[in-house]
């Protein structure tokens, strides 16, 4: 029986393409459990994109369980995990749930604050968004990150909203599908990267809420968290 052949696939969101192509191959049987994944080089070769893309392609097959390594070569797990196969991550369709009440509040938040803060209230939120850095450790980012959010919310000038806004922002950092691919080791330059436009985004939103403009903080904060969640889905694996 001849090996398996894939396609080439586009551009976008390249390693998502091929971790879903190779999927496809465990799903139909033709890479069967126990045996070899094709050679890096040949899967670079009949894909038609560069090694990096492969790499994180077959890293994202580790973490779902459906590749392990043994030796120096990637193969098919014998037991594959119970989920659906050529189908999104579960733990993504999660977060992406997450990100839509987060554009939901977050954008109407930024808005409202740019109107009502009061002097005090817009200072504070300038001062967080200054303490933000691209190199900052993720856990201190995470910290500083709450509570700036959490201070426009304050700013709002409805406590209801408030309110409700704060269950929200719990909910996301006590999800474990956020933890879980924040801390994984594969995805630590994607981090790295989603803290950098955080920090700059932050300071977007900081600057609409103190010059008074909402449609500039309303429109920071939705590019802010359109930016964040396209990483943690295209990204991350």
């Amino acid at each position: 029986m001849d090996p398996k052949r894939f396609a080439p696939v586009s551009r976008a969101t390249v390693p998502e393409q091929i971790r879903d192509s190779l999927l496809d191959g465990i799903r139909d049987g033709s890479l069967a459990p126990g045996s070899r994944l094709p050679a890096e080089r040949t899967l670079c070769e009949q894909f038609g994109v560069a090694r990096t893309s492969v790499r994180e392609a077959v890293q994202g097959l580790v973490v779902l369980g459906c590749v392990t390594k043994r030796g120096n070569r990637f193969v098919v797990a014998d037991s594959l995990p119970d989920m659906p196969l050529g189908g999104e991550d579960r733990r993504k369709r999660n977060i992406s749930e997450l990100f839509e009440v987060r554009q939901v509040m977050e954008v109407a938040i930024a808005r409202l604050a740019a109107t009502r803060a009061d002097p005090a209230e817009r200072a504070q939120i300038s001062a967080l968004a200054a303490e933000f850095g691209p190199g900052m450790r993720l856990e201190d980012f995470r910290d500083l990150d709450r509570r700036f959010h959490l201070a426009l919310a304050r700013a709002c000038g409805n406590p209801t909203l408030h309110e409700l806004y704060r269950k929200a922002l719990d909910a996301v950092f006590a999800s474990e599908d956020f933890s879980s691919l924040l801390d994984a080791e594969d995805n630590a330059g994607a981090v790295r990267e989603v803290i950098a436009e955080a920090c700059l985004a932050h300071v977007r939103i900081a600057a609409g809420v103190a010059g008074g403009d909402p449609h500039t903080a309303a429109l920071a904060a939705a590019d802010h968290l359109g930016e964040v969640e396209k990483h943690m889905i295209a990204r991350m694996f």
